[in-house]
């Protein structure tokens, strides 16, 4: 399936600069410099993905999501602009109402990392992403973990990473998880995949301990595994093993899973817990029975779902519900992490709040196990490692 990706810009050097940074990650692109050319490229190019500027000549963003939601457009839409991040955020909002997929909103300037790690996450799967390569890359250990950090808003530094699995294709690039944990799941190789996962995983924090990073990861669990009986034991051997302590590891499950499973669950998660595992909640407050899990399940930690996250500076019902959830865990004892977090004024907002970690593009995205050291290194001269935004926290 071909990736066609039109972006709509009067600035040459930034359209040139997304053009540059799509090409690499496997997309066709052409730029559209006025509303016209948008408008013709669109009709005539059909293309999958949209980078579009709120601010084009002889025309606005808001003309533009209007244009392609009477056209029906099906592909995937980024918005980017130098605007105040509440416009974006005002026209993210807009662009969903109208039925369009605005799968991102980026603030310029972007970092070329930045804009790749997005791109790469919402690029169309090619058919040739099948169960015999799915296979093939198992056995040859193509599928790796990335590592996104997790920022303490007391002190805006680094203080854990979440291991999101990423398969290295040889012709495709980076796939997405996404594009092959269904097919994972469906070919019965998912439990396989969670295990060498997590062998990396717990064997990187050994070489980060080594080199003087002192960081806690968390990984996240499949439903097969809920069914294992010996998954406690082998992730505490292996941990005692390599001398990483088991508080180190956070295990992350969607209440969805949980509730597949409800007494093995209650089994298999109760053990990691008395053995000195973290758990976290994942995507708190998109199913119909979290208040339930919290009440059922011995977590430590709860992830609120980026849903709330995205747009709790500038919507007063994402805030309510953010604020309302962190006030919950912090009740129940828990330690809450913002996913999702894209803006340095979301998480402003979040530090504000009392939430106490996030994750997202404001800090980083995933990257690979052999970037983290220089990262941490230039972290203090990043926007968000300068901030004070948890100053004054108790």
């Amino acid at each position: 399936m071909s990736n066609r990706l039109l972006v709509i810009n009067d600035h040459h050097d930034f359209a040139a600069f997304v053009a540059k940074c799509a090409e690499e990650s496997g997309y066709e692109t052409q730029v559209a410099a006025s509303a016209a050319d948008f408008r013709h490229l669109v009709d005539i190019w059909r293309p999958t993905h949209l980078v579009v500027d709120l601010v084009v000549a002889g025309t606005d963003g808001v003309e533009i999501l209007h244009h392609l939601a009477a056209k029906a457009f099906r592909g995937k839409v980024l918005l980017t602009s130098a605007l105040d991040a509440r416009v974006t955020s005002a026209a993210r909002r807009l662009g969903g109402e109208l039925g369009l997929d605005v799968v991102a909103s980026l603030n310029r300037p972007v970092g070329d990392n930045q804009l790749r790690a997005v791109l790469e996450q919402y690029r169309l799967a090619p058919e040739m992403v099948t169960g015999e390569a799915l296979a093939e890359a198992l056995e040859r250990g193509d599928i790796v973990p990335f590592y996104q950090p997790k920022i303490d808003l007391r002190t805006c530094r680094p203080v854990a990473f979440e291991a999101l699995a990423r398969w290295r294709h040889p012709s495709l690039g980076t796939v997405m998880p996404d594009e092959f944990i269904p097919l994972a799941e469906a070919m019965g190789t998912i439990d396989g995949l969670g295990r060498r996962l997590f062998v990396e995983v717990v064997g990187q924090l050994k070489r980060w301990r080594e080199q003087g990073i002192d960081m806690q990861a968390a990984i996240n669990i499949s439903a097969k595994s809920l069914r294992d009986e010996e998954m406690a034991d082998r992730a505490e051997a292996l941990c005692r093993r390599l001398g990483v302590p088991a508080e180190s590891v956070t295990f992350e499950i969607t209440e969805s899973m949980a509730m597949s499973y409800p007494l093995r669950a209650l089994d298999i998660l109760t053990r990691l817990r008395i053995k000195g595992f973290k758990l976290s909640i994942d995507d708190f407050g998109t199913g119909y029975s979290s208040l339930a899990q919290l009440q059922r399940l011995p977590f430590s930690e709860l992830k609120i779902d980026k849903a709330f996250v995205r747009d709790c500076h500038s919507s007063e019902d994402s805030g309510v519900i953010a604020k309302t959830i962190i006030d919950l865990a912090h009740n129940l004892e828990m330690q809450v992490v913002a996913e999702g977090a894209e803006t340095i004024d979301t998480v402003a907002t979040l530090a504000n709040m009392g939430c106490d970690l996030v994750q997202g593009f404001a800090a980083a995205p995933a990257m690979e196990a052999a970037e983290v050291p220089a990262w941490i290194a230039a972290w203090p001269e990043s926007p968000l490692g300068r901030c004070n935004c948890g100053a004054g926290r108790g």
